[in-house]
């Protein structure tokens, strides 16, 4: 189920700007600072290239970034790839009609919203974020896109958190996942989920 490309040499360099703050926002969190990847021109703009060239020629036209650290990798890869950017975006903060996703974190409840109108049924899209942690906030993305009419194609991730436990049917892109570089997983619609560790 899940498949493991030759580490790229340029993952290494990556994972090395990505710097651990220790107990940031509160006590036990090991905070995955990707600001220090954004200082170094060539690892951020390495991080984007990888990205562009899994999905360059697939025939993605929406890129949809999740609030607030998606909108920094996904208008690149949409600008490369050739497709329009969706930002998914915490309640209240678009104007106009919106369609909105609920979803249940580890410590409460959030929200996710898109415009009306931002994407087509039949659209193919590609969702993009910093990080993967339980995965909520992707599912919750991927719910709201396919509401649309969206076909979501991949979910794209700069890291996977390695206490990663388990995901919902999907398919994840990571670029940095527990040391191991490249991970794709891909989940058939029969399975509802998956532990990684394994």
């Amino acid at each position: 189920m899940s498949a493991y490309r030759d580490e790229d040499p340029r993952i290494h360099d990556i994972k090395t700007r990505i710097r651990v703050v220790p107990n940031f926002p509160k006590p036990g969190i090991m905070f995955q600072d990707i600001t220090t990847l954004l200082l170094n021109p060539k690892a951020f703009k390495d991080t984007i290239d990888l990205f562009v060239e899994r999905y360059k020629g697939k025939n993605i036209s929406v890129v949809a970034g999740i609030e607030a650290r998606g909108f920094i990798f996904g208008p690149p890869i949409a600008l490369a790839i050739g497709a329009k950017f969706v930002p998914l975006r915490k309640p209240r903060k678009l104007p106009g009609k919106v369609i909105s996703e609920k979803y249940i974190l580890e410590y409460g409840k959030d929200c996710l919203e898109m415009h009306v109108g931002a994407v087509k049924s039949g659209e193919r899209a590609l969702v993009v974020d910093d990080l993967i942690a339980t995965g909520g906030t992707l599912c919750a993305a991927m719910n709201l896109l396919e509401r649309a009419g969206a076909e979501v194609v991949e979910c794209a991730c700069v890291i996977e958190l390695p206490d990663l436990k388990s995901l919902r049917e999907l398919s994840f892109d990571f670029m940095v996942s527990n040391g191991r570089g490249f991970l794709r997983s891909e989940f058939s619609k029969n399975d509802k989920w998956l532990d990684l560790r394994k």
